[in-house]
C-alpha cells in the first residue's frame, strides 16, 4: 500500500473517530463509571437539539435555586406541540429520569437512546428534516452491547424525556451520596434543595418542581409513563425490578393489557437479552428473602400510583444498586428500547383502552359503585414464585445485638410465597359533586394543579350537602415531607343546608380525573389533603370560657336536665382521666351550650349527592 493510500485511510479513520467522539456521551467517555453534571447534561442535549429537527429541547419550569427543568421532545416529524402530535395518532411516552438524582441511569441511557434513534452509523450526525429516516443502528460507541435503535421506533410513538427532574438535588453532587450503591463515582442527592422527596409529592404537590410537572402532565396527557430509579435493599440476581399498578388501583381494561400484553413481552425480551427482571422486591421481613415477598398497591403520592389514577399505565423500574453502574445503564437502555417496541406495536390498542377508561369514569355506573380509597394486604392469600437470590447467612451482631444479613456471591433460587392480594380497607360511594368554600384558596389551587375541572359559584348560595363531622384525630409524632400528617381520623356524616359564599368551587365527579378528586378530597383518601394537614385549623379551639362562668352554668344545666345528669354520671364512671380533670368536666358542659364553636371539627369540603 503506497503512502498516499495510507494517508487517505488514516484521514478517513480519523474522520470517523472524530465524528464518533463528538457524540459519545460523558458516561461513555468515562468507560461507564461516571455521570455528567447538570451543565454537561444540558450541553449534550443542546447538541442533539441543534443537530436534528426531530429533537426539540425546552423546559417546563424553574427550580427554587433557579435552574431550568429540562424537557426533550422527540418526534419523527419534528413536531413539539401536544395537539399536533396527537393529531398524527401517535402515542406519547413520558420518560422521567433523576427524580432521585443519585439514581442517574435513566439520564445516561435516555441521552444515548435519543442519539441512537436519530443517528446513522457510522459517521457524523446529519441535520435531519421532517420525515427523514436514517438507516438502522446507532453509533454503538458504548462498551456494552445494545439493541440497534432506529427511527422505526418513533413510527407510532413520540417521546417526552426529562433527563433531570430534581435539578437542585442533582447538583448536590459528590461521591458519598449513596452508601448502598455501586457507582457511579459521583452522583446527586436524593431530595430537593428544600429537602422534599419529589416521589412523595405527586398528590399534595408542595414542591415548585412538582407543580411544574403537573402542569406539564396536564398539557400533554402522556399515554404511557416510565419512571427510572435505583433500588436499595437486599442482594439478588436481578438487574432490574419494576412496579406497575396491576393489583386493583387502575382501570380493569388497562390493568388486563399491562398484565397480559405489555409485561409478559417486555420481561421476556429483557430476560432473553441477559438482563434478569422481576417485580419490585419487598420482603415481608426486612432484608430477609425467606420471609416471603409482598406486593402492595402504590399510594398516589408515588409516580406510578398517581398516573394509574389518571387512567394511564405507569412503569417504574428499579435497577439493582449492587450491580455495576455500566450494567445498570445498559439494562435501562434495553428497557427503553423494548418498551418502545411494544408501544409501537400496541399503539392503537392502548389508545382505545385509554379512551374506554376515561369514558367509564364519566358514567353513573362508576359513581354508583364502591370506590376504594385505601388498601391492605391479605396475609391469608398467597402464591409461590421462584426468586433468583443469592445465598446468605443471618449473623447475630455482637455490636448491636440485632441480626444482620451477610450475602455471598453464590446464586441460588428460593421458592417463596408472594402476598399480592390487595383488599380495600376504606371505601366510599362517590357523590355527584364536591364543593370547597372559597376561603380555602390554597386547597382550591392544589386541586386545580391536577387539571381538575371546577365551576365557581357566581353568588352566595345555600346548598343542601352532606357534611363530615371529624372526630378522634391523631397526628404522627414527627414531620414527614415537610408536614405533620394525620395518622388516624374518624367522622360522622349528616345532611344540612349550608351557606357557601360566591367564589366557592363545585367539582363534578363526572370527569376523567375523578379518582384523583376522591383521593384528594375524601377525608380517608390515601394521602388526602386532610391527612397532609391542609385543614388542620378546623381542629383548633379558638374561643374559651372561664371556670367561674362555667361552674354556675354547669350546675344550672344539671338542675334543668335530669338526663344530662345521668349522662355525666356515666361519663365519670367510665372515664377515670375525665373524672380527675376539672377542665374536661367543665368543657364537657361548655360543648353542650350554644356558645360552643359549631364549626369546629367540621370538614370544610362537602358533598353534593344529587345535581
Amino acid at each position: 500500500m503506497n503512502r498516499t493510500v495510507l494517508i487517505l485511510v488514516f484521514a478517513w479513520c480519523s474522520f470517523l473517530l472524530n465524528a464518533q467522539t463528538k457524540w459519545i456521551t460523558f458516561y461513555e467517555q468515562s468507560g461507564g463509571k461516571r455521570t455528567p453534571r447538570y451543565h454537561e447534561t444540558m450541553e449534550y442535549c443542546k447538541k442533539l437539539d441543534e443537530a436534528s429537527d426531530l429533537v426539540h429541547l425546552t423546559d417546563f419550569g424553574t427550580s427554587p435555586q433557579g435552574r431550568k427543568l429540562p424537557l426533550m421532545i422527540v418526534d419523527r416529524d419534528g413536531l413539539h406541540d401536544p395537539e399536533a402530535i396527537k393529531s398524527t395518532g401517535r402515542l406519547i411516552l413520558l420518560i422521567q429520569a433523576c427524580i432521585h438524582p443519585g439514581e442517574s441511569e435513566g439520564k445516561d441511557a435516555g441521552m444515548m437512546l435519543i442519539r441512537d434513534l436519530i443517528t446513522p452509523a457510522p459517521g457524523p450526525l446529519p441535520k435531519q428534516g421532517r420525515g427523514s429516516k436514517p438507516p438502522l443502528g446507532g453509533l454503538g460507541v458504548s462498551s456494552g452491547i445494545r439493541y440497534p435503535a432506529s427511527l422505526d421506533l418513533l413510527e407510532n410513538v413520540s417521546i417526552l424525556f426529562i433527563p433531570i427532574f430534581n435539578v437542585d438535588g442533582h447538583e448536590r453532587f459528590g461521591p458519598y451520596n449513596r452508601i448502598n450503591q455501586n457507582g457511579p463515582e459521583e452522583m446527586g442527592w436524593r431530595v430537593t434543595a428544600t429537602n422534599l422527596n419529589l416521589n412523595r409529592d405527586f398528590l399534595k404537590a408542595d414542591a415548585p418542581e412538582m407543580q411544574a410537572w403537573l402542569k406539564l402532565y396536564n398539557r400533554w396527557f402522556p399515554d404511557f409513563f416510565l419512571d427510572i430509579h435505583t433500588s436499595d435493599g437486599a442482594d439478588y440476581q436481578y438487574v432490574l425490578t419494576y412496579m406497575m399498578e396491576t393489583l386493583g388501583q387502575m382501570d380493569p381494561g388497562l390493568t388486563k393489557w399491562c398484565d397480559d400484553v405489555f409485561l409478559p413481552e417486555w420481561t421476556d425480551k429483557l430476560n432473553a437479552a441477559g438482563y434478569p427482571v422481576f417485580p419490585y422486591v419487598q420482603f415481608r421481613r426486612w432484608h430477609d428473602p425467606k420471609s416471603g415477598l409482598v406486593r402492595d398497591i402504590a399510594p398516589p403520592m408515588l409516580s406510578q400510583g398517581y398516573v394509574a389514577l389518571r387512567n394511564r399505565p405507569g412503569l417504574l423500574i428499579e435497577t439493582h444498586m449492587l450491580k455495576p453502574y455500566q450494567q445498570r445503564v445498559e439494562a435501562t437502555y434495553q428497557c427503553l428500547i423494548y418498551a418502545l417496541e411494544i408501544l409501537n406495536q400496541q399503539a392503537k390498542k392502548l389508545q382505545s383502552l385509554i379512551i374506554r377508561a376515561d369514558d367509564y369514569v364519566l358514567s353513573a355506573e362508576f359513581r354508583n359503585a364502591s370506590f376504594p380509597l385505601q388498601f391492605e394486604t391479605s396475609w391469608s392469600d398467597s402464591s409461590y414464585v421462584d426468586f433468583k437470590g443469592v445465598e446468605y447467612e443471618e449473623i447475630q451482631s455482637d455490636l448491636t445485638g440485632g441480626v444482620w444479613f451477610k450475602y455471598s456471591s453464590t446464586p441460588t433460587t428460593f421458592h417463596l410465597p408472594v402476598f399480592s392480594m390487595a383488599i380495600p380497607s376504606e371505601s366510599v360511594k362517590l357523590p355527584e359533586s364536591y364543593i370547597i368554600p372559597v376561603e380555602w384558596g390554597e386547597v382550591i389551587e392544589r386541586v386545580n394543579l391536577h387539571g381538575i375541572q371546577m365551576n365557581r359559584l357566581e353568588k352566595d348560595s345555600v346548598i343542601t350537602v352532606t357534611s363530615y363531622k371529624l372526630k378522634n384525630p391523631r397526628w404522627r409524632s414527627g414531620p414527614y415531607e415537610g408536614r405533620h400528617r394525620l395518622s388516624r381520623i374518624n367522622y360522622d356524616t349528616y345532611e344540612e343546608n349550608r351557606f357557601f359564599p360566591a367564589g366557592s368551587v363545585i367539582i363534578e365527579t363526572a370527569q376523567p380525573a375523578v379518582r384523583v378528586i376522591a383521593q384528594l378530597l375524601e377525608p380517608k383518601g390515601e394521602g388526602s389533603l386532610l391527612y397532609w394537614g391542609f385543614f388542620d385549623p378546623v381542629f383548633e379551639q379558638k374561643e374559651y370560657a372561664e371556670y367561674y362562668v362555667l361552674e354556675p352554668l354547669a350546675k344550672k344545666m344539671l338542675e334543668e336536665d335530669p338526663e344530662l345528669k345521668r349522662e355525666l354520671e356515666q361519663k365519670l364512671a367510665s372515664d377515670s382521666t375525665f373524672a380527675k380533670s376539672q377542665r374536661r368536666i367543665l368543657y364537657w358542659f361548655f360543648e353542650r351550650t350554644p356558645y360552643w364553636d359549631q364549626k369546629r371539627f367540621v370538614y370544610p369540603v362537602a358533598r353534593i349527592e344529587q345535581r
